[in-house]
């Protein structure tokens, strides 16, 4: 998991946040005292020089007013004696003019500005104090000190006259110097402050945030699987509960990785052992799991089918879309087949969807139907035999029979006719179901094989002697049959009529002069059996059928002869009794042959059993 940076972890937050609310706090006072503190100090200041100053415009006052005698000194000198006097006791004023109503100064409480005296004063203070008749004050900057200096011009009033001003220069700067004073200390003890406030901080925020890391770590370490870990409590409040919450939320996961990984097992040990295929796709019906079933049907690799439409994998991208993959109620079969062999699987669609019922995805169950199908066709195809082999002869029974009712039985010439169609073909009838009759208990193994040790060669030789003294083919008979003695352990009875199906096959169609040979060898733990004849052959695409029910290479002739075409599939059944195998090889035009398989055992002293 990526690294949290400096700044953004939430101690370094949680600091800075307090610290800054600690700040914010601190320059509110700050400036809230700083204000207070000026405003006061100004107050005092200016109120402090207002109740001197009162005291001087009542001494000016009556100095103005006062009639003089030709003794007593001239108004400007009594003015400058009552201002010198005050000011000398006075360190917070800088100077102090008397002024008439027409602006012409009178007096001046500094000795180097007594040249003023009776000059125009210009400060516009004083025009609207004495326009006005109210006081005017503000605050300067002293041109040749570079202090600020509070200036003050108050009018002098007799009843409702003004008959001057009282201009005043104090030195507020001391003021000003005492507030920065007091400035610098707060700035002292806040900068104090804030730095044991920060240090308080960082303990605090890491109180709050060592649980909150514990958590994090143990929900990384939970991410990567590791339930072993456990956040520590460190106290039983708000965070000490969600620490303890947190570590039994760690017990629940691990039980639920436990179960979930165990179901998990489950599924895939079921899936793998499934005989069927499964097939998982997600919303977008992109294959996302599939067992080994499936891509053995689908004859496909693992990494080629992960990531590709199912309609695609199915190859149903041009019937269907995945939209119409959901709508599926029944079963599709898929065909795969090739012109050597069928192959044909069967899918069943189910979807899979939340409570709301938002579709996640779709399962395709697969199942090889290959033998079903073929069974299916062969049912079919048997059921169609049977029908047809009936037919035949009920048609032409029917027909002979229809004669014979309808006269023909008076003739004597054509009636024993008549009647021994009909007797043959109710013999023919008699046989075909007959055969029917041992296919159907050998499909349900209900017989039993009344085995015996027999040795092969004079069991053979006695099987191809009946047929060669019948004298019914003028052909020669070959044998090929070894000289050792070959005991084998066989039901006789079935055996014969094995051989003699064979036999008797190889006799109708071949030729007359046609040659018959017949031979034994020994393979392993078996014995080879050989019967081949001279006839017209087989097609190559048909060899494999001649041992399914009801097949003939020449149906014309077959049947003109008898036959059932239940003859070889009978003897398929009972070769695969006894444990051995038949099949044919044939070349069209130049004869069949037809070998079975029959198991033996070598004795311990070396000869063959």
């Amino acid at each position: 998991m990526q690294k949290v940076g400096f700044f953004r972890s939430i101690h370094v937050k949680f600091v800075l946040i307090y610290v800054m609310l600690i700040l914010l706090a601190m320059q509110i006072i700050g400036i809230y005292f700083a204000s207070k503190l000026e405003l006061t100090l100004k107050t005092n200041f200016t109120t402090s020089i207002e109740d001197r100053m009162n005291i001087v415009e009542f001494s000016i006052r009556e100095e103005m007013m006062k009639e003089r005698s030709m003794d007593d000194p001239t108004p400007e000198q009594g003015l400058r004696t009552v201002l010198l006097g005050f000011t000398s006791t006075s360190e917070d004023i800088n100077e102090i003019r008397v002024i008439n109503s027409r602006y012409g100064i009178l007096a001046s409480s500094v000795l180097d500005n007594q040249s003023m005296v009776g000059l125009r004063s210009t400060d516009d203070l004083v025009k609207k104090s004495i326009t006005s008749e109210l006081v005017q004050e503000s605050i300067r900057l002293d041109q040749k000190t570079r202090n600020r200096i509070w200036v003050r011009a108050k009018p002098i009033m007799v009843g409702s006259e003004v008959i001057g001003t009282l201009y005043l220069e104090s030195n507020i700067e001391k003021v000003f110097k005492q507030i920065d004073e007091i400035n610098e200390i707060l700035a002292v003890g806040t900068a104090v402050s804030l730095s044991i406030t920060i240090i308080i901080g960082i303990f605090i925020a890491q109180t709050m945030t060592r649980p909150i890391s514990d958590m994090r770590r143990q929900a990384q370490a939970m991410a990567k699987g590791n339930f072993s870990r456990k956040v520590h409590v460190y106290g039983n409040d708000e965070l000490g509960q969600l620490a303890i919450a947190f570590n039994h939320l760690t017990n629940q996961l691990q039980e639920s990785q436990s179960t979930t990984e165990s179901e998990r097992r489950k599924l895939a040990s079921v899936l793998e052992n499934m005989t069927d295929g499964v097939i998982a796709t997600d919303r977008k019906g992109r294959v996302s799991l599939i067992n080994d079933a499936a891509l053995v049907m689908l004859k496909m690799t693992r990494d080629i089918v992960l990531n590709r439409p199912i309609s695609s994998i199915l190859g149903l991208e041009q019937e269907y879309a995945f939209e119409d993959l959901i709508q599926i109620k029944d079963s599709i079969a898929l065909d795969f087949s090739t012109e050597q062999q069928p192959y044909i699987l069967r899918a069943n669609f189910s979807i899979t969807q939340r409570e709301t019922g938002f579709v996640n995805g779709l399962i395709v169950v697969l199942h090889d139907n290959t033998e079903q199908e073929k069974i299916d066709m062969e049912r079919r195809e048997f059921v169609s035999n049977v029908s047809h082999e009936l037919r035949t002869p009920l048609t032409t029974m029917r027909s002979y029979l229809e004669a014979l009712a309808e006269g023909a039985w008076k003739n004597e010439e054509i009636a024993p006719s008549f009647l021994h169609v009909t007797q043959t073909e109710t013999e023919r009838m008699i046989r075909l179901v007959n055969d029917l009759l041992k296919l159907s208990r050998m499909d349900s193994r209900n017989y039993d094989l009344n085995s015996e040790w027999v040795e092969f060669n004079h069991f053979f030789n006695s099987i191809i002697d009946r047929f060669e003294f019948s004298k019914i083919h003028e052909g020669d008979f070959k044998r090929l049959l070894p000289s050792a003695d070959l005991f084998v352990e066989i039901d006789a009875d079935k055996m014969t009529q094995v051989i003699d199906n064979i036999i008797s096959n190889a006799l109708k169609y071949s030729p007359d002069g046609g040659d018959i040979r017949f031979g034994v060898t020994m393979s392993d733990h078996f014995i080879k059996v050989m019967i081949s004849d001279d006839g017209m052959g087989i097609p190559q695409a048909n060899v494999k059928r001649i041992f399914d029910r009801f097949y003939r290479a020449d149906r014309a002739r077959s049947r003109a002869m008898g036959g059932t075409g239940l003859g070889l599939a009978i003897a398929r059944e009972m070769v695969i009794a006894h444990g051995g195998d038949i099949w044919a090889e044939s070349e069209e035009g130049r004869g069949t042959t037809i070998f079975f398989t029959l198991p033996f055992e070598l004795q311990e002293d070396g000869e063959w059993d």
